[in-house]
Parts: structure tokens; sequence; C-alpha cells
């Protein structure tokens, strides 16, 4: 019966809810959007043109992998139990992670499940892997080097013990700290411990090279790595040096800092030097000609310098091996051809990179790349261009998930756009050659009927992007990414902290604001500046014109119109679908902008609306605010526009209603004034608590009483509108007539409402709350009769709860964790949230020839391994072919008879391998012979033809000055 009578006292005589059962409210987990934890660990594959990374374990979950591709592409794994991922590497159809649990966990790409789980007998610290290969090494905690079957997933026979051992007896302990095999010479593994460095030899089963610093040049050893092509390769230092060795002699080339070359000159640093950071990473990267060099060194600058970054050192081509002196080595890299600092944001250092190559995967993945993407300490991404150091954007380059630590998001909003409205943005904007392109999305129908839930978020560097979500399981449309600058448009990098943000669902502005209390109007349309001619300012009342302030890379989209500025932090902001845009500060001023001049029409403060209004609802406003007043100040939390009648008007007005945080409701009309608007105050109403939500229904229909276009141009053909408020606050909810009917009540039970709004479900409509407890709870209208409730606790983040948003078409938006949103509905069937149905691996990207010695190496005599050959003494003459061997050996086949017949024999032993080998190089050494004798002939007759030529000359030169002389 009170159910029945809310809807008498609020004048609404229809139940919008009915036939709305507890059983109809579930939650359906539809999607998640961002990074659960910190990120801890990247990796790239150039093949597929995919980026995985990898989280820690924190109280928001265990560690996570997700695999990245173009647009909307992304797939993610979870670890088989709780751990924080350690690395990441692509190989082939397989990603390999190892995390904090000592597991080695296998992945397949093309199938998107685990493939085989490994606990290595010892505590990882140190792997690679190599795409051509079915196998990762695992370098051990004791030193030993394990080799792990990737096709059998199983430990293979071969078994590499600690060396070091060997040669320092009395070492405690000598983990491997880094393993690397040769970038053309599969046969060498360059192993680095903690007090030198091996390179071991498949071929020969044992250690062929040492490097060990020796005397007062002693320091640990962090990493080693090899040159691009094998002629040099460099070990890192816990001092912050690295020393750049030749194999062939183990003798050093160069030890140097990023401050000082030649340290092996005087003995190593010394107590009176300036300590510097150590080295995080370090890749010797390459060009297209993996001869022409530079290092990327993460860290090893001063500990006292400022300024972090990436350091660079372009080495330039490197000096021919066979015939350059020492000093030209050491010269080489004594002076760099180019040395400088790549900066990165503040606060905050480097720990690790990955390079973004244009095609191969070898070279330790640094040849020719064209960006780097950067983690900082704090867990952040930033991507840099490569070599030039400038910040590429990741709006439209990286997925939507990745952009959320791109940087830190501070401010998040969520925006319901009109389908029409939102498929119209579409920006265009100057941009590079895309970073990922790998993945496929799966086809999905298309819900052209619903309106778009478009997420808006404000990130750290003062940048903002929107961008739209899905309904469920249906296809998006417009994939792309809205950027915005706000730094530019205030004019300033510093200080720039969003606190509110409005879009309008059908007018395509947009207003934003600051904590420093500047708010940044936004309209669609063409760049204004053209050529780098800024358009004449314009003068707009109360507002600064900023036009000119506009990206020049952005030719069509979001742009900057006007400023208003003030000096107290923006608390709220709301934009109207007719150009009225109202802004709540935290000093309680409330300004109103009429987007057409742009200028300001109105402006008052909360705690003038007792002086303003007579009547006598303002004495009980003024009555029940005075305590609180007193207490603390009062300001704007929620705003929202309505068209429909007043409780003692015969016609319908454009309204705007100002809620406060001490639970006063202010009801403001905008009316006709000559050429523009005015703004004056209707009534108030006083309720119990902050006001989170004011939603203005049709009493008659059930539908949003809002200002849209449509019933504001019915207003001139005498529109009207029997509208009623809803308004909830923490501790209850309000139905009524404005400006200030008493209309009907209910109170919540013993928990705060954070956030509701009013859902539509098959042409019914309830409202929707979210409670401090982490539930989710819907009532009817008008009864405000208990619905159904459900529990969000595994879902959202308790300690989040303010900024969580119910929509109208009944999706739930909220924080599970720092850096994560989870989108849900709670009109579902109780669903869970479903696995990805992207595809990441394309069968069709084959994996390009791993590169081999040079010819000169191979004439010369150097033992060349193929991939074959090292799986055959690594997995012994009884493992059978592997399924990528299989299926290269299937392509062969293909090949050779499309070709058509081969005199080449059906199998081939290893003898008979070793002695085709000799008899080819014996074959190219005769040829090359020939060759050089060839030359020589030629080059003896080259030489008689010139004395030749030289001797006639002089002769008829003799000759013709004897004739002059005796006048012949």
């Amino acid at each position: 019966m009170t159910h029945f009578l809310r809807g008498k006292q609020a004048g609404i005589q229809n139940d919008f809810s009915a036939g709305l059962a507890s059983d109809l409210f579930m939650i359906d987990d539809i999607a998640r959007y961002g990074i659960n934890s910190q990120i801890n660990a990247l990796a790239y594959d150039p093949i597929q043109s995919l980026l995985a990374v990898g989280t820690k374990e924190t109280q928001y979950g265990s560690g996570q992998i997700c695999v990245f591709g173009h647009k909307r592409v992304e797939v993610r794994f979870e670890l088989p139990r709780k751990a924080s991922v350690q690395t990441l590497a692509f190989c082939s159809e397989k990603l390999i992670c190892s995390d904090s649990k000592n597991q080695i966990t296998v992945y397949d790409l093309e199938a998107e499940k685990i493939l085989s789980k490994h606990l290595p007998p010892g505590t990882i610290t140190a792997t690679t892997t190599d795409p051509s290969l079915d196998w990762v090494f695992l370098g051990l905690q004791n030193g030993d080097v394990v080799v792990y079957d990737l096709d059998r997933a199983s430990v293979a026979p071969l078994k590499i013990p600690c060396h070091w051992k060997e040669r320092a007896p009395r070492s405690f302990n000598q983990p491997v700290l880094s393993i690397a095999l040769h970038p053309r010479d599969i046969g060498s593994l360059l192993i680095g411990y903690s007090e030198g460095a091996v390179i071991y030899s498949f071929k020969q089963n044992k250690v062929t090279k040492t490097f060990e610093l020796k005397g007062r040049q002693t320091a640990h050893l962090t990493q080693a790595v090899w040159h691009p092509t094998g002629t040099f390769i460099l070990t890192v230092h816990s001092d912050g040096s690295f020393v750049t060795w030749d194999p062939k002699e183990s003798k050093i080339v160069n030890r140097r800092n990023l401050q000082e070359p030649n340290l092996d000159r005087r003995g190593g640093l010394s107590s009176a030097d300036e300590p510097n950071a150590p080295i995080a990473k370090i890749t010797w990267c390459c060009k297209d000609n993996p001869d022409d060099t530079a290092l990327l060194i993460a860290g090893g600058t001063p500990s006292s310098q400022p300024m972090k970054g990436l350091s660079f050192l372009e080495l330039g081509p490197t000096p021919v091996y066979a015939t350059s002196s020492w000093q030209v080595f050491s010269n080489h890299f004594e002076n760099p051809k180019r040395q400088r600092l790549i900066p990165t944001p503040p606060q905050a250092d480097v720990v690790d990179f990955v390079l973004i190559p244009r095609t191969s995967p070898y070279f330790a993945g640094a040849q020719d790349p064209v960006a780097i993407i950067v983690l900082l300490g704090s867990g952040e991404l930033v991507t840099l261009s490569f070599p030039t150091g400038h910040l590429i954007s990741p709006t439209n380059q990286l997925h939507q998930s990745l952009t959320f630590v791109h940087p830190f998001v501070v401010a998040i909003d969520y925006a319901l756009v009109e389908r029409g409205q939102w498929l119209s943005l579409l920006e265009d904007r100057m941009m590079g050659p895309l970073i990922l392109k790998g993945g496929a999305e799966p086809s999905l129908r298309i819900k052209r009927t619903l309106d778009r839930n478009v997420v808006l978020t404000g990130h750290v560097d003062g940048t903002l992007r929107l961008w739209d979500t899905r309904h469920g399981n249906d296809q998006i449309e417009q994939e792309d990414c809205l950027q915005v600058d706000i730094a530019r448009a205030v004019n300033r990098l510093e200080g720039v902290e969003i606190s509110a943000m409005s879009l309008s669902s059908g007018s395509g502005e947009l207003a934003v604001g600051l904590r420093t209390g500047e708010v940044c109007f936004y309209r669609w349309g063409r760049n204004p500046v053209k050529d780098g001619v800024e358009p004449p300012l314009q003068n707009y009342p109360g507002l600064q014109d900023i036009q000119h302030r506009s990206e020049p890379s952005l030719m069509q989209g979001l742009m900057p119109v006007a400023l208003l500025e003030r000096s107290s932090p923006v608390a709220t902001l709301r934009t109207s679908d007719v150009g009225f845009i109202v802004a709540g500060f935290e000093n309680g001023e409330i300004v109103v902008v009429d987007m057409r001049g742009p200028a300001v029409i109105f402006s008052m403060h909360i705690s003038d609306l007792a002086k303003q209004n007579k009547r006598s609802s303002i004495g009980s406003m003024r009555r029940s605010g005075t305590s609180q007043s007193g207490a603390r100040p009062e300001w704007a939390t929620k705003i929202e526009f309505g068209v429909m009648n007043l409780e003692h008007d015969s016609y319908s007005s454009i309204l705007f209603f100002v809620g406060t945080n001490h639970g006063h409701l202010a009801t403001f009309k905008l009316f006709p004034q000559g050429n523009k608007f005015g703004v004056e105050l209707a009534g108030t109403a006083s309720l119990d608590d902050r006001i989170v939500a004011i939603l203005p229904i049709n009493a008659e229909s059930g539908h949003s009483a809002s200002a849209t276009q449509a019933a504001v141009a019915g207003l001139r053909t005498g529109l009207q509108v029997n509208g009623v408020l809803l308004v909830v606050t923490e501790t209850g909810a309000r139905l009524f007539r404005p400006a200030s009917a008493k209309g009907a009540s209910k109170s919540w039970d013993q928990v705060l409402a954070y956030t509701a709004n009013v859902t539509e479900v098959e042409g019914r409509f309830a409202l929707v709350v979210i409670f401090g407890d982490n539930s989710a709870r819907s009532f009817s209208i008008p009864g405000l009769k208990e619905i159904g409730a459900s529990n969000l606790n595994q879902i959202f983040d308790p300690r989040k709860l303010s900024a969580t948003r119910v929509m109208p078409s009944g999706e739930i938006f909220g924080w599970t964790g720092p850096s994560e949103i989870a989108q849900v509905n709670c009109w579902g069937a109780g669903r869970d949230l479903k696995k990805s149905q992207d595809k990441l691996y394309n069968v069709e990207m084959l994996p390009i020839p791993r590169p081999t010695i040079s010819n000169m190496q191979w004439i010369s005599g150097t033992q060349y391994m193929s991939p074959a050959d090292l799986d055959l003494l690594i997995g012994g003459p009884g493992r059978a072919p592997s399924a990528r061997q299989l299926e290269a050996t299937r392509l062969e086949q293909q090949a050779q008879t499309r070709a058509g017949p081969s005199n080449q024999p059906e199998a081939e032993g290893w003898g008979e391998y070793m002695q085709r080998q000799l008899n080819e190089r014996t074959e190219k050494l005769n040829i090359m012979g020939d060759s050089m004798d060839s030359v020589q002939k030629n080059s003896e007759g080259w030489t008689k033809d010139v004395n030749k030529f030289i001797s006639q000359t002089k002769r008829k030169a003799v000759l013709g000055g004897l004739s002059s002389k005796f006048g012949l």
C-alpha cells in the first residue's frame, strides 16, 4: 500500500515498473578495460605485430598477461596460480612466461590456452629463447643452465653446468644473470655470471672464451649482450660501467660509463668518482645494416642528476674486424658519433623498455626499430619514437586498456551519446605508422537502435580521451578514440589536473574543468588555424577566446572555443544538448554559459539563494542548512537539465536543477530575453543529505524528461511535458514535482547511496542505486519498492564506489583497481565474464629465416650450426621432429615439388652432411682461387697496357719538341 500511495503523492498514475521481478535483476559481467595491476614485463612480436604486458600480484588479484593487437584486439591470459609475471617472450605461435613462483608457463597464441607448465629444479634467474627454436634456456640460481622443450613439454637431456665454479672453485654462489644466443651463429651461447661471462659452444660442448675484470676494475656483472653481428660482446656492471670485449681474444677493447670513456686505462672507478645509478637494461640495437649500431641504456646516469630518461649512444658503422687495429676499435667505442639523453617523465626511473622493430624478431629484437615502449618504476608506460625520442600519443596506436597507464587516469566519467551523433565524430588527425597491426576481431551483430556508452578518461598529463564501449556482445562501429589536449588549451604543461568532465549527447560539445579553476569549452569542427595563420581573437563576454590553441596535427575534431577562469576547483559540470553548460565550483559558485555566443549569462553563489528567493521554502532551506553551512562550505554536487511544467505553471520551460552536498535542490528557469537567454531562480527544496542523482521523468510515459533538442524545439509549438523529479541522496530518495512540492520519499536502510539512475528494460523503467555495501538494488517507479538486489563485491573496488556510474541502458561502470574498470549489465542472467573471441595468431604470417654467418666466415672455416643441428645436439638423436620442423619440411617439399624434380638424395646422415659442407667449402675456395688468379692476370695485362701508353705519349712529346725546335 505504501508504494501505491507514493505514486499518488508524486502525481504519477501509472506503474512504470509493472512486470519487473527480482529474477530479472541479475549481473552479467561484460568486459574489463585497463590494466588490473602494476605492469612488470613487456614483450613484442614483430612478425605477428602483437604486444604483451604482464602484471604483478597485488591485493587486487593475481598477475595477468594481456596481449594486444590492432584497434580493439585483446586477449587476457590468467596464470595457473597467484603470482607475478617476471618475464615474457614470444616464440613463433607460443608465449613463454616465467613468474614469481618460479614456474614456466607456455601459452598457445593460436588456440589461446595454456599448453604446458614446468617447475625447474631451482630458482630461475635468467631466460632466453629464439623464434627459430623449440627450446627455452633457463638460467638457475645455482649457475646451471637447463633447456625446456616447448614441443614435448619436457626438460631436454642437455644440461650446461656452472662453468664458473670450475674457474673459481671457492665461489660460493654464481647465479646465471644473463643468457644470450649468438645473433648469427646459433651454436654459441653467452652466459653471464656475477663475476664474469663465458661463451659456451654447443658444437664443442665446452666453454671456449672467458671474460673477467681483474684487479681494481672488479665490479659485479649484471648483463651480457652480443654485438648485432657477434663481432663484440658487452658486459654491464654494478658500478654503472659497461665493457666492450673482443670475443676472439677475450680482451678488453674499451671500458666506459656514460660520462667517461677508457676507464680500463686508469684501473676503473675510484672512490672519488661520483656514483652512478645502476644500469637497468642495455640493448645493442642496429639499423637495417647490422653493422651500423647504437646503444640504448636505461639507467647509468649520475645519482645527482635530476632528469631521468634513456641514454642513446650512436656508434655508427662498425670497423671491419679483419682490417682494423685495436686503436680503431677503441676509438670507435670511446667517441660515439652522437650521445644524448632521451627524457622521460620526471620522478620515475626507467625499469624496462621494449623496442618495436619493423620486421625482424632477431638481433635481440633490436634491428631497425621505429619506436620504444618504456616502462617506468611507477608502472606507467611511455611511447617514444626511435631514435629521435619524440613522444608518441597512444591514442589509436595502442589499445584503450593501455591508455589507462599511459599515463595514469586521474578522472573518469561516462556519457550516453546518440548513435548517429557518435558515428559522426570522426577525427582527422595526422598519425605515424601503426605500432600494432596483428590480430583480428570477430564479426558480431550491430545494435543500430541503441545509444552509445562513451567513456571519458582524464590523464595526469592533461590529456582527455573519449571512446565507445560494447553493449554486451555487439560490434563497435566507431572503434577510434578521440583525444583532447587540455594542457595546450590552458597554455601550460604543469598543474593540469582534470577534476570534472561532461560531454553532450547530441550537440558535440564538451566541457572540461580543472582543479586550478579553469573550464575549457570544446565544439566539434575544423581546425581554425590554417597554414599557421591564427583566426582573429573574438570578444566573448566573461570568457577568453582560445580557438588559436588547437592542435596542429588535428584537422577535424573537438576544437577549443573558450576558457572560463575562476580561482576555485571545479566540482561538477553539465552540458546540455541545446547549447547551455553549467559549471559548479567548490567555493559554491555556479556559472551558466551559453555556447551560442559563447558568453557567460548567469553567475551566483549558493549562499545567495536565500537572499534571492522570497518563498517560504527558502526559510526552511536556511533553517536546515544553517548548522551545516557553518561547519563546512556548500557546493554543487549534481546538475541536470530538463523540460517540464513547474508546479504552478501551465506551460513547459527549459530548466536546470542544482543539487548540493548539504541536500539542497535549486530549480532554475532558462527563458528568451531578446537575442539571448536569461536565467531566474524558480524555487528550492530541502532534502536529507548529499544529492547523488537528479533524474527528470515524464510522469505520463516514464521516459526521461531531459532537455533534448526535440523537446526544446517542441516548446515553440506549445509542447507541454508533465514531469516530475526523482532526486536520490545518500540516505534516501524523493519523487516530487519541481520546484518545491512535497511529493513522496523513501529512506535507505543503514547504508549510503553513491550513485543512481533510471534504467529501461523492455519498455519498463526502474531506479537502480549503488550502495556503500557494494550492492546494486533496483526500485520500482513510482512506488520505490525494492525489486531485487545483487552483490558486486567480486567486481568493483569498494573504496571507489563514488566513481561508479549507472547508465540508462542498465550498464554499470566502476573501478576494479587503480587502473582497471569493469562493465556489467544489471538486467542480465547472472553470466560470468566471457573469454575474448578475438584472434591473435595469423598462420599466414610465416617466420623469417634466422640470420647466418657471413660468406667470408663460412669460407674461412667457421663451423656454422643450423637450428636443425642444434635440435639434434640438444634433443638427442632419439627425438622425433617437432611440429615446427614437420611444418618446415612440408613447406620445403611443396616448394621442391613446384620447382620440379631434384637430384638431392632423399636422406642425409650427419657424416654425409659434414662431408658435403667440406666439399662445398673446398669448391668455394677453388672458385675464389680461380677468381683471384683471373683478377691477377687481368691486373698484369692492364698494367702493361698503361706502361705502353705512357711510353708512347712520352716519345710523341719528345719528338714534337724537337720538330718545333728545328722548324719542321
